[in-house]
């Protein structure tokens, strides 16, 4: 019970990484909030996992400050905020539109911001709190997939961490991010049909042979948002089976 009396809020949490994150945290104890822009499969998920939850967009100023309101009205509290909502987009540099562009930067990184600004206050208040952002290998390394937004987004993720734990040390807020390798999720089957890469052929590029779940990642959120992790600020970690090795 690493969590047992901590709050959290989870934003993309209706599938994938999100809702398997939702789903450690619960196991060891949290209360947990979710949040994401799909209604329909937010609301299932909520009910499944029995958790408060509001339908929101990461990327608009107004439904982050609701959530964060939302979250304290239900619970009193909120120690633990991971910003985890993201969309990717297949096209190659030249051929990219500008409105492709800008919403996968403005859902990937205003929202990862955002996520964090109007979260910190309330951390900041009581002097504790951690905050892990889900960013990419994407975010270390641009590999040979045309997916530059999300490349670029994931890498100012990768930056904005770093700010923000510096800023955020003098109030004993700790902030991290996470670098997934692909994962066996909904989003990846969308960049396979885009890309015409086969689960196989990508899978093959990772040495421990498979892609990662869900699982995988939200067990080391979990370190991230535990006191276990309480002298950790400022990094990034991989949960990518070696594929940057």
């Amino acid at each position: 019970m690493r969590l047992k009396g901590k709050v959290a809020v989870i934003t993309g949490a209706a599938q994938g990484i999100g809702k398997a994150i939702a789903e450690r945290f619960i196991e060891e104890g949290a209360t947990v909030f979710l949040s994401d822009i799909n209604a329909a499969k937010l609301e299932e998920t909520a009910s499944e996992l029995n958790c408060k939850f509001k339908v929101t967009d990461a990327s608009v100023k107004l439904q982050v400050v609701d959530l964060v309101a939302a979250v304290i009205e239900a619970h009193g509290q909120l120690d633990i905020a991971v910003n985890n909502a993201g969309i990717i987009h297949a096209a190659e540099l030249l051929d990219l539109r500008e409105e492709d562009f800008d919403r996968v930067m403005a859902i990937n990184v205003r929202g990862c911001w955002l996520g964090m600004k109007y979260v910190l206050p309330v951390m900041y208040a009581k002097k504790s709190g951690s905050i892990i952002n889900t960013s990419s290998i994407g975010g270390l390394v641009a590999g040979p997939m045309p997916v530059s937004p999300y490349v670029a987004s994931k890498f100012a993720i990768h930056g904005l961490t770093r700010i923000a734990a510096n800023e955020s040390a003098p109030y004993q807020v700790r902030v991290n991010s996470v670098h997934p390798s692909p994962a066996n999720t909904r989003m990846m089957r969308s960049l396979e049909s885009g890309s015409g890469a086969s689960q196989e052929d990508i899978a093959h590029s990772i040495p421990l042979g498979r892609y990662a779940e869900g699982e995988d990642i939200a067990n080391m959120v979990l370190f991230l948002a535990s006191e276990r992790s309480s002298f950790v600020t400022g990094s990034q970690f991989r949960v990518d089976g070696g594929m940057l090795s």
